[in-house]
């Protein structure tokens, strides 16, 4: 990879490495290694990614630890997987144009592998654990602030699974399952508003909308809930209480 690449790469992230090698290693796919002309070849970046898993995954509740202080471990535990899927991460190595900077084998990049989401996100996450090994904790916290957790709109986020909640209350009292049914969908495609209505043993126990289907059955199921508290208090049964 030429010094240039380097460069850029490491002006986009914001942060020069003091040992090159790492940063190359990161970027350096299997089928590269293997094919490398010096003896042992080069190193490849599969160990870096289990390093990165453990990294990240820290990093990530540290920061959704301190934004939801209230929130469940069940909850944060879903917020955390979300954030560090490849569906979430894949977009970020795009951000960062990783694929040009890539080093693969001939064979695997005549098939385009350069584009291929699973090798993006294995090279986003070996660049991590390059960041951690080379600066240590600050160096590796900016970055995923910057570009892992940049993007997300905490405010679609919501803090409570409202959907959770009550099929666990539903289910203390014995009561069948909620189901969710769209009851309205109005508004052209990029702003399509969504009105979902919430049956609870065939019954419409509340209705609410939102801008997606998922926030939408949260806002019926917060309601539902509400209803369904108040009832169980005015009951004066100490065990729902």
């Amino acid at each position: 990879m030429p010094a240039e690449s380097w460069k850029d790469l490491e002006q986009a992230i914001g942060y020069h490495f003091d040992n090159p090698d790492l940063l190359l290693q990161a970027l350096t796919h299997r089928s590269h290694a293997e094919g490398a002309p010096r003896p042992g070849g080069e190193l490849a970046n599969e160990q870096m990614e289990f390093l990165e898993d453990s990294i990240l995954c820290f990093l990530v509740s540290e920061a959704l630890v301190e934004r939801y202080p209230e929130s469940r471990e069940g909850r944060l535990s879903k917020l955390k997987a979300r954030l560090v899927s490849a569906a979430h991460l894949h977009p970020v190595a795009e951000r960062l144009g990783l694929g040009r900077y890539l080093l693969l084998g001939k064979a695997e990049d005549q098939r385009g592998e350069r584009a291929s989401r699973a090798l993006l996100v294995d090279t986003l996450e070996a660049l991590v654990a390059a960041l951690y090994r080379d600066g240590g904790m600050p160096a590796v916290r900016r970055f995923v602030e910057q570009w892992i957790l940049d993007s997300v709109d905490w405010q679609q986020i919501p803090t409570t699974d409202y959907k959770t909640e009550l099929q666990e209350l539903l289910q203390q009292r014995r009561s069948p399952p909620p189901r969710y049914i769209v009851a309205r969908e109005r508004g052209p495609e990029h702003r399509k508003t969504f009105t979902i209505e919430l049956r609870i043993g065939g019954e419409c126990v509340s209705q609410g909308a939102g801008n997606s289907k998922k926030a939408a059955e949260q806002a019926a199921a917060q309601i539902a809930l509400s209803h369904l508290r108040e009832n169980l208090i005015e009951s004066g049964n100490p065990k729902d209480r």
